[in-house]
Parts: structure tokens; C-alpha cells; sequence
């Protein structure tokens, strides 16, 4: 069978949290599969990775501001969520589900999820407790049932020093679960 990722344009956001260090290696595969990888780093995930080393392993541009004069010349959120052929989210913190299923377009990534007709898939990864909470829950189950697709987020230790579901699945199992989505 093709490979699902040869020639096709995966838009990955970029949140903050910890687990944003393993976003390099998941670029490194998608790339490595043939796909066209853009990133979209929003201020909190530039906390934990830059946009040089991002740069580098996707070989594009990364977009991080909302009106950057260079890139909004071309209107650049329409211009990402229209060459989408998938958008990834990862890690998704429980503050970009939140502001996703509330509508709120404050940053470029939330802009370029609200314009896409592309399949847009979470990975998410936070506290245990942040996963569990009611408020989390109910935002996952409303994206959901408006056709947002999750790949769980992994069991085990998590970086806060607790222990529970709530953990960045592995690069490798993130690629796989998106390659399934872009077969469908």
C-alpha cells in the first residue's frame, strides 16, 4: 500500500507543555515519510522547542505570530489550513482543546483548526487530574461529536512526577495513528 504521508501536507501545531520535545522527532518521521510538514508553534510551545530547531527538521518556515508581515502577505493562516491535508495537534494541552471547543481564535493555531476542512487530529498530553477534570472531559466529547479525532494520550509516569493517563504517546505511535486517520 502508498504510503499515506508521501506528497501530503501535514500542518502541526504545537503547544506548550513538556512533552513538546518529543514534536522533533515526530517531524523528523513525518518528513523522513515523504510528508510535507508546516509547523504551526504557538508562545507557550516555543517555551519548550524554538522555531530554528523546528525549521530545520521540517525544512519550512515555522509560523508563529498571527500577523507576521512576511508571512501574512499571504494571508497565512487561510493559506496553511487550505494546504492542509491533515493538521496534527500535539502536544494538546487541555487549554487548546478548551479554546477549540469554545471557538476562540486568539492565535494562529486556533485561527488556522478554525478554517481547515482538513481532518484535524489532538494528541493529547497533560496532568493526570488535567485529564481527568469534568471541564476536559466534556471539551473532548463536544470535539468529538463535531469530528475532531483523538489519539489518546498514553499511560504512565508523567513529567509533574505523578502517575496516570495523561502522557504523550510515543513519536512513532502518534505517526502511526495519523497515518490511519489519512487513510480514511
Amino acid at each position: 500500500m502508498k504510503d499515506p504521508f508521501n506528497k501530503r501536507t501535514v500542518v502541526f501545531g504545537i503547544t506548550g507543555g513538556i512533552a513538546a520535545y518529543k514534536c522533533c522527532d515526530i517531524v523528523r518521521g513525518l518528513v523522513k515519510a515523504g510528508a510535507d510538514v508546516h509547523v504551526v508553534l504557538t508562545k507557550a510551545g516555543a517555551q519548550f522547542v524554538t522555531p530554528l530547531t523546528l525549521q530545520a527538521l521540517s525544512r519550512n518556515a515555522v509560523h508563529t505570530d498571527m500577523f507576521n508581515l512576511i508571512q501574512e502577505a499571504q494571508i497565512g493562516h487561510i493559506s496553511l489550513a487550505d494546504r492542509a491535508d491533515i493538521v496534527l495537534v500535539a502536544p494538546a494541552s487541555a487549554d487548546i482543546i478548551a479554546k477549540v471547543a469554545c471557538g476562540i481564535c486568539d492565535e494562529l493555531l486556533q485561527t488556522v483548526i478554525c478554517a481547515t476542512k482538513a481532518p484535524v487530529v489532538f494528541a493529547p498530553s497533560m496532568n493526570v487530574h488535567m485529564w481527568d477534570n469534568p471541564i476536559t472531559q466534556e471539551n473532548v466529547k463536544k470535539l468529538k461529536k463535531l469530528g475532531y479525532r483523538f489519539i489518546e494520550p498514553a499511560t504512565g509516569d508523567l513529567a509533574c512526577g505523578y502517575q496516570g493517563k495523561g502522557r504523550l504517546p510515543e513519536p512513532n505511535e502518534i505517526i502511526k495513528g495519523l497515518s490511519k486517520f489519512l487513510k480514511r
